[in-house]
């Protein structure tokens, strides 16, 4: 009786969860008319509730050729976000695994110092860093470029604290037999570091996927040229009457993140488990 009513409210709330999918899925089959007819408290004057259908009456791909054919922007914006994505991504793997590496093995002067630094600058918003960012952008000249959203996403802290507690969970009397056999620093890490902290690699990288792909501040503040905006300026400038063709638009940008996070799922749950193991 208990395991099925926990089965029960898992279950309902797994279908609250799922719900905003189903509804893009049915908002991209319906036509025009209908979506006025659903949609009309809200395209009105508010009055009255808003009704849906979770089965369109008269389900149409009208909307998706549309979005496939007729539509060059929503590419251009796509491969503007594959590009940025791709390219912080990559900086974060360069720059933020050796540092997360250099605090989690070596002992330093003010490493403490340093930690905390990392700390402080990850909790603080974009709106703190904002003006900063902004002048120093702007004394490199990178203003409306995508440089100017790639470079601060590379040296975010979050992935560097991320990685840095699956470093130091490495045992240290497997880097010291590695040291005593001969191993130089260098090919501890590619041959140790990057193995057994390779959940806390894969976590951080999933995670920043999410951020980066759905960041909206930073290309609205720092990209003024529209063909330089990624796909999360481009639902903000559809119009209110072309519904159907939002909603096919949403459910193709969120597929990217819905398929980079399961194939990450494994690698999350591993990464913490790990983290909750102790030595």
């Amino acid at each position: 009786m208990k395991k099925g009513l926990i089965t029960l409210v898992l279950a309902v709330v797994a279908a609250i969860a799922v719900s905003p999918v189903c509804f893009l899925l049915a908002g991209m089959l319906m036509d025009n008319q209908e979506l006025t007819e659903c949609l009309a408290p809200v395209f009105s004057d508010g009055e009255g509730f808003v009704r849906w259908h979770i089965i369109p009456r008269y389900p149409t791909l009208q909307n998706l050729v549309e979005l496939l054919l007729d539509a060059p922007e929503f590419f251009q914006m796509f491969w503007n976000s594959v590009k940025i994505t791709v390219c912080i991504l990559g900086g974060q793997l360069v720059f933020g695994m050796t540092a997360a590496w250099g605090l989690a093995r070596y002992q330093f002067r003010g490493k403490k110092v340093v930690y905390m630094l990392f700390i402080v600058l990850m909790m603080m918003p974009f709106q703190v860093t904002m003006l900063s960012e902004y002048l120093v952008l702007d004394s490199l000249r990178l203003m409306d470029t995508l440089s100017a959203v790639i470079l601060p996403g590379i040296f975010s802290t979050f992935p560097v604290f991320i990685m840095y507690r699956f470093f130091c969970s490495i045992p240290k009397s497997i880097i010291e037999a590695a040291r005593i056999d001969g191993a130089g620093e260098f090919r501890i890490f590619l041959s140790m570091g990057l193995p057994l902290g390779s959940a806390g690699i894969l976590s951080s990288l999933v995670l920043s996927f999410l951020e980066c792909w759905n960041m909206i501040e930073r290309p609205m503040l720092f990209l003024k040229s529209k063909e330089l905006w990624p796909l999360s300026l481009f639902l903000p400038q559809i119009k209110a009457g072309r519904a159907g063709f939002a909603f096919c638009a949403s459910l193709m940008a969120v597929l990217p993140a819905i398929f980079v996070f399961l194939s990450g799922q494994d690698y999350l749950e591993q990464g913490i488990a790990s983290a909750a193991a102790k030595e």
